[in-house]
């Protein structure tokens, strides 16, 4: 039994396309927020890191569906994206009102933590350009019917962007299942963009109704409860081992309501401290049943935003190329493990770094 059906690469321009919002995000490096003076700037996004991941480190062509404002905060991000090698002809431009009224680029300052000190963000996004996006501002059937792509990937953060962001995620998602490309959802649950609009509630009912319509779902602990309402003893993030048996509970509930799904993954994350945290994956698949990654124990962290991201690029990758489950969860594993030894939402690991560390390699000097 296979795990995925993929539509032939000859039919497709895309391996992978990803739906979702790009934002700024100013760093403040190794100071606070509110205290820095000065800010390097990185382009990232929950659904667009994992296009970037599997172009960048695994050398597959994806594309991003986003909107930007036309100015030079917009091109900035643009040009971040062209760095990355994501291709960018399905950036929608929305004009530039003089003060953002009607449309923005997204910003995002965020702190990378330390010891006993966690990262936070703090996101000035609201009336992005990406949130308004209109379901039928892009042409889906040209996109997937013609152009084609074997993988379309969104998640929890464009659906809460806005009232109407998840209808363009559903529009999107039902035009790729018509011609047969794998659809994968990141559940990512972020309070902040539901805590006006109904919390987890809203958020809940709008994400069962988009995972119905999903191959591949993906997520951590907190996303199953939050946007999905599965309330399982033993699964949150202060484990610091995998807890098989509650994640098997929890898959055995996902797998009978929403038969659509065939595999699921999760990161399993225990914080010991804001730099060391213990890291593995769980995965299930209807053809192979629960599996485990290795497990990177004390893991020094130096940014951890985009970890999990980098996992399900890793992931997907493994999946695109026809991996059996358990490795194509290693290398989501060990690419979500190095993605965050360096700064930034993205990923600068190398295919070869990857698989080095799959296969037990050390922390030694190369050279």
């Amino acid at each position: 039994m296979t795990l995925l059906t993929l539509r032939s690469t000859m039919d497709c321009a895309f391996a992978e396309i990803s739906l979702g919002e790009v934002m700024l995000r100013l760093d403040p490096g190794d100071r606070r927020t509110r205290a820095t003076r000065s800010f390097q700037v990185w382009e990232g996004g929950g659904e667009y890191n994992v296009a970037r991941g599997l172009r960048r480190c695994f050398g597959m062509r994806t594309a991003i569906v986003t909107s930007l404002v036309e100015n030079d905060v917009g091109r900035l991000v643009e040009d971040l994206i062209l760095q990355g090698g994501v291709d960018t002809s399905y950036i929608q431009w929305v004009p530039f009102d003089g003060i953002g009224a009607k449309a923005r680029v997204g910003l995002n300052f965020t702190e990378r933590g330390y010891g006993v000190r966690g990262a936070a963000g703090v996101s000035d996004r609201a009336h992005s350009a990406a949130s308004q996006m209109a379901f039928n501002a892009t042409d889906w059937h040209e996109l997937f019917g013609v152009v084609g792509a074997q993988w379309l990937h969104t998640g929890g953060i464009y659906a809460g962007l806005s009232d109407t962001s998840w209808r363009t995620a559903a529009t999107a998602m039902a035009a790729a299942r018509q011609y047969g490309t794998v659809i994968s959802y990141d559940l990512n649950y972020r309070p902040s963009l539901w805590q006006d609009r109904g919390g987890k509630p809203a958020a809940q009912d709008i994400n069962r109704e988009l995972v119905s319509q999903v191959d591949v779902l993906i997520g951590n602990e907190e996303d199953f409860s939050a946007c999905l309402g599965y309330d399982v003893p033993g699964l949150d993030e202060s484990l610091s081992n995998p807890d098989q048996a509650s994640f098997a509970t929890m898959i055995q509930k996902v797998a009978v309501d929403f038969p659509n799904v065939k595999v699921i993954a999760t990161t399993l994350r225990g914080v010991h401290s804001a730099s060391i945290n213990d890291w593995s994956v769980l995965g299930w698949s209807r053809s192979d049943g629960l599996q485990v990654s290795h497990h990177y124990e004390a893991l020094e962290i130096y940014d951890r935003v985009g970890g999990g991201d980098s996992f399900a690029s890793g992931l997907i990758y493994g999946l695109l190329t026809g991996k059996p489950m358990q490795e194509a969860l290693e290398y989501g594993a060990a690419h979500g493990a190095l993605a965050m030894t360096t700064p930034g939402d993205t990923s600068m690991a190398t295919l070869k770094e990857v698989e080095h560390l799959m296969k037990g390699g050390s922390s030694r000097v190369i050279r």
